[in-house]
């Protein structure tokens, strides 16, 4: 008998890592254009000139797929009074006492909260890039508008790249992790120790 149980679709994997090479393309490019310090990366995407025209389609792509995933998780991730119990824990969750912990469903709280700031960065990002993208819509905006734009869109940028920094973290840390998003699925163990509350609703809905 398998002992493992499905984590992730097929289709969500796909759709997760769509996005996050949309997000490295993305990211190289906008660095690229960011700083004269970094303009060397312009190369990896055939000069100044294409990395401005690709950089803003990368970042709509990008948005699009990302749109579509957290559409997928959004119902998954809203926080109850089980996870405002789990960040008042912290210390335990730090020493990784989760024995001590209130039961958690298919996200954590620091996933769930994750998610959230992955989400507004995402807007902030499409909305200021769009007021700034030159070719089609900037000419409607003044010059202070533009500055503003400028910098949210350089500030979430920044917000994003650190939150998956964060999310690839979590993810070597917490044994298992990586490997659901590769392969789909998770140990019954893995899934008693790090999210008994989904483990019992599948076992629920199963019977």
């Amino acid at each position: 008998m398998n002992n493992d149980i499905e984590r992730y679709t097929p289709s969500e994997r796909s759709n997760h890592w769509a996005v996050a090479i949309l997000f490295v393309l993305a990211g190289l490019s906008g660095l690229a254009l960011f700083h004269p310090a970094l303009f060397g990366l312009s190369g990896l995407f055939g000069g100044g000139a294409w990395t401005r025209i690709l950089h803003p389609f990368l970042g709509v792509a990008m948005f699009l797929l990302f749109l579509w995933m957290a559409i997928r998780f959004a119902g998954h991730n809203r926080l109850d009074a089980n996870d405002r119990q789990w960040l008042r824990q912290m210390g335990d969750v730090i020493n990784n006492r989760e024995e001590r912990l209130p039961e958690v469903g298919r996200y954590n709280a620091g996933q769930k909260l994750l998610f959230w700031v992955l989400v507004l960065s995402m807007l902030v990002l499409l909305v200021s890039g769009i007021v700034i993208w030159r070719e089609y819509f900037s000419a409607a905006f003044g010059i202070g508008t533009l500055r503003w734009a400028s910098l949210l869109h350089a500030a979430s940028a920044l917000v994003l790249i650190l939150g998956v920094l964060v999310h690839i973290y979590a993810a070597i840390w917490i044994k298992g992790s990586l490997g659901a998003m590769l392969h789909g699925t998770v140990s019954r163990a893995w899934a008693r120790k790090h999210h008994a509350g989904w483990y019992k609703q599948l076992s629920r809905e199963r019977k």
